[in-house]
């Protein structure tokens, strides 16, 4: 099903939309038309396994989720200036998933609205100007959040936006890639040593004479690179900030909601209670809607700084409808079980890989959020970005969505509907070993063929090597023309 044909689509989509909005597959873009539970449909009716869309939460199109909308929308639809039964019953259920002391909620339309909320929030209760943010972050588009968002500000090539003085990049706690790698640290606590670097931090902000505002992070690092933060760090991070006089933020926007399986939020494994939660994508299974929960002590400085917050669509009641539905959805369908155990599944089966493909660095994750760090050389873990991007392609070609991510695009990323089932992580094993017995022969072949070139004297090849230190990763990553200094 088409109104017009998929050549007219990109010619008018080149034509009148921004060209900074990209495109999935670019050379041959996807033309979706529909799409229900895990899967997407072509306008030709070729079905795709959707592996990475965490938005629709419980599932494209849920009809659970798409009839509470339909229902609100006949009877009444306006803004939270008038009472209203949805918007309060939400906000009421959003809290009992909570920690105790995360009792207020304020209603937005996007996670971007929800971190530039949650920013305002921390400013006004500490009256600090100083922030703490993790390097490779993404807490969305609008100017607050895009300056605690180095992965954005990394790609700008015209210095625009240059990265604030105030906003103070910390380390990723990259076990595997970062500045405090296993191996090179056996036997000791790396979150601790990952949590000693914003510690110092802190320490140096305060004898500058100036005020910690607030740490954010979310709870898993997503366009790091799928990165599951190292047990204790958080715990030793709260305590600075909040030593310092700071507010702790846990982004959730990409991974609550029951994705890591075992609690229903991220930040729930790591110990901690956060002053602030941002939450966004999955919260309406495509519909836009997401929140602010905070406690009543933040709320009030936030009340008593004299602006009202008024937010034209934030808990309409549509979108408080649909939200209520996918609460309803994840807890009547189990899906937080269902990630857990199917999770754990997909993880075993890809970790099983390593020893039949070098190529396999590292499987990590939690839950139905899972990363494959694909490598040159397991020694040096030099990343494979063009391998990446290759299985990638090609797994499309087997009608299965996917995506890089990471600061060198060579980690393939799993965040699918919370419905995938055992019987499409068994499809995409199956597809994926066919794809890496392609690649890795042909990088043997690539290979051989260097080295005979080299013995002979005809090629020089390229001798660089990816430098373990964070960083020299940061200069090497680095698009624009500032030096981003990383502490």
């Amino acid at each position: 099903m088409e109104d017009i044909a998929k050549e007219e689509t990109l010619q008018l989509r080149n034509r009148h939309v921004g060209g900074a909005c990209k495109l999935f597959f670019a050379s041959d873009p996807l033309k979706i038309v529909r799409a229900s539970g895990q899967y997407m449909y072509d306008e030709q009716g070729q079905q795709y396994l959707d592996c990475i869309n965490n938005v629709c939460h419980v599932g494209h199109c849920h009809p659970d989720v798409v009839e509470a909308g339909y229902k609100q929308m006949q009877v009444l639809n306006t803004n939270s200036r008038y009472l209203h039964d949805t918007l309060v019953l939400l906000a009421k259920r959003l809290t009992e998933t909570m920690p105790g002391k995360l009792s207020v909620v304020y209603f937005v339309n996007s996670g971007s609205e929800a971190n530039d909320l949650a920013i305002r929030l921390a400013k006004h209760h500490t009256r600090g100007t100083e922030m703490l943010t993790l390097d490779h972050a993404y807490h969305g588009h609008v100017v607050s959040a895009l300056e605690v968002s180095p992965y954005k500000l990394r790609q700008q090539v015209d210095d625009s936006h240059p990265p604030p003085d105030h906003v103070h990049w910390v380390s990723c706690p990259d076990v595997y890639r970062g500045k405090y790698r296993d191996r090179d640290y056996p036997g000791q606590d790396i979150g601790q040593l990952y949590a000693n670097d914003v510690r110092d931090v802190i320490h140096k902000i305060k004898q500058d004479g100036k005020n910690v505002s607030f740490f954010i992070a979310e709870s898993m690092q997503s366009c790091g690179g799928q990165i599951i933060l190292p047990q204790g760090y958080l715990q030793s991070v709260y305590k600075y900030v909040r030593e310092a006089g700071g507010v702790c933020i846990a982004d959730e926007v990409q991974v609550g909601f029951g994705r890591v399986g075992s609690h229903f939020w991220a930040f729930q494994p790591q110990g901690v209670e956060p002053d602030i939660v941002t939450l966004g994508k999955p919260m309406g299974n495509g519909h836009p809607v997401a929140a602010v929960v905070t406690t009543q002590a933040i709320s009030d400085s936030f009340r008593d700084s004299g602006m009202e917050y008024f937010n034209t669509y934030g808990g309409n009641p549509v979108s408080c409808s649909i939200a209520m539905a996918v609460l309803d959805v994840i807890e009547k369908e189990h899906l937080r079980q269902n990630a857990l155990d199917v999770g754990q599944y997909w993880k075993a089966k890809v970790t099983e890989l390593m020893s039949q493909f070098d190529i396999i660095g590292q499987v990590r994750g939690q839950g139905l959020f899972l990363g494959i760090d694909l490598v040159k050389d397991r020694e040096t873990r030099e990343p494979a970005t063009e391998e990446a991007n290759t299985v990638i392609t090609r797994m499309k070609e087997e009608h299965i969505l996917l995506s890089t991510d990471g600061p060198y695009s060579n980690v393939i990323k799993t965040k699918p509907p919370m419905c995938f089932s055992k019987n499409n992580v068994d499809h995409f094993m199956e597809k994926l070993t066919v794809i890496l017995t392609e690649v890795t022969t042909q990088r043997t072949n690539t290979n051989v063929n260097s080295s005979q070139g080299v013995s002979n004297g005809l090629t020089g090849g390229n001798t660089d090597v990816i430098n373990k230190d964070d960083g020299d990763i940061n200069k090497n990553i680095c698009t624009g023309r500032k030096s981003m200094k990383v502490h």
